[in-house]
């Protein structure tokens, strides 16, 4: 992988991410590892081909943790195991148009599982939150699922309510086509049955007002399915796109591009974002009338 340094001028220039006249394509895919030469390279050229701004990764099996700029001019946020030694699993990243780049606030490196960065919006008291996660199996020790989401849920609750949010990344969570006792954060879209994770992610979900996008938007099952068992015959829907529910009207869709290859048994999950505000209407007062009191010292005119 070639690296380079960001330039000043392009760091002195910051810019917003998105307005609310354009629509901006954001995803997530877990590339099952990007510890091989020319991986980043390859993902940075699927993530050209689909205009996407943000792409958050899942289990890029990286060591250490940092920020790093590819040749290509792409910036890679990364989160991966933080002890001395520990071997290469797990992961998660953003890598990053050069426009989303300059719009870039802040990031943090939570865990091997978690990375969040905020970026600027052209609305000043509006920023865009994007938290990219990499969940453990449903079969998982239920120690590390628990460390997993309570942590997850600690960041979601920290959010503000005012800003754009947005969840993505591989939960390894059937949410199912049934959204009962769900209705405000699940459409009837999914796949399949709800496991153990998917509940988990879906109650998550409903808790902190977030809608999940691959359950309201009708497609057929092969834009659905984003993860297919290596006899390529089982199909199951585990990675997901979501955003808060204040921002719901934003999303114009969420689908998979089977198209997109890194040579991994996930698809490229990809979600559009138009931003979407209600206005907010001000009662409009009439001019205020003036009375010339001198004609009171009238008898006549005060009668």
């Amino acid at each position: 992988m070639t690296h380079c340094r960001e330039s000043g001028n392009e760091a002195a220039k910051p810019i917003n991410l998105r307005t609310p006249k354009s629509t901006s394509i954001h995803g997530t895919w877990n590339v099952r590892t990007m510890y091989q030469s020319s991986k980043a390279a390859i993902i940075a050229n699927e993530m050209k081909q689909y205009n996407i701004e943000i792409l958050g990764l899942s289990e890029t099996r990286w060591i250490s943790t940092g920020k790093t700029m590819l040749a290509t001019g792409e910036t890679i946020l990364y989160s991966v195991h933080q002890e001395d030694g520990s071997p290469h699993t797990e992961g998660v990243a953003m890598m990053m148009s050069k426009e989303a780049n300059r719009a870039l606030i802040s990031w943090e490196p939570i865990s091997s599982r978690i990375i969040t960065a905020t970026f600027r919006t052209k609305h000043k008291r509006i920023r865009a939150n994007f938290i990219q996660c990499y969940a453990p199996t449903n079969n998982a020790d239920e120690n590390d699922k628990d460390n997993f989401y309570n942590t997850f849920n600690g960041i979601i609750i920290q959010q503000k309510d005012k800003d754009l949010t947005v969840l993505m990344g591989d939960f390894n969570a059937k949410i199912g086509n049934s959204n009962m006792g769900y209705e405000q954060s699940m459409g009837n879209h999914g796949l399949g049955q709800m496991n153990e994770n998917g509940e988990q992610f879906a109650e998550i979900c409903a808790n902190n007002k977030f809608v999940i996008g691959g359950s309201i938007f009708p497609h057929k099952r092969i834009h659905k399915a984003t993860w297919v068992s290596p006899d390529h015959v089982t199909e199951n829907q585990i990675d997901h796109f979501c955003i808060s529910n204040k921002f719901r009207r934003s999303f114009q869709d969420v689908c998979v591009k089977r198209g997109a290859d890194a040579a991994s048994d996930h698809h490229l999950l990809i979600g559009k974002i138009r931003m979407k505000l209600r206005k907010v209407y001000t009662m409009k007062h009439s001019s205020r009338v003036k009375y010339n009191v001198n004609f009171l010292r009238e008898k006549t005119e005060k009668e």
